[in-house]
């Protein structure tokens, strides 16, 4: 089963190209979506990343995939 990764392309704290290669290298086989996740309050404070149903945050872009290694399948 792939992974369903998904990440908000206006998120202030993440770069979408550096966020979505680190990603995509983390999990080759992953359904990698970019778009708005309407996850506002939380995305204004911090780097989050949706992976297989569970929301990830960090304070950084590094810190949010650091913890999402765990989540991938």
């Amino acid at each position: 089963m792939a992974n369903d990764i998904r990440v908000c392309d206006k998120c202030k704290h993440m770069k979408m190209k550096t966020a979505v290669s680190k990603l995509q290298k983390l999990a080759p086989d992953a359904d990698i979506k970019v778009a708005c996740k309407s996850y506002c309050g939380p995305c204004s404070r911090f780097a989050f990343i949706y992976i297989n149903g569970r929301y990830v945050t960090g304070a950084t872009e590094d810190e949010a995939i650091e913890k999402v290694k765990k989540y991938v399948k």
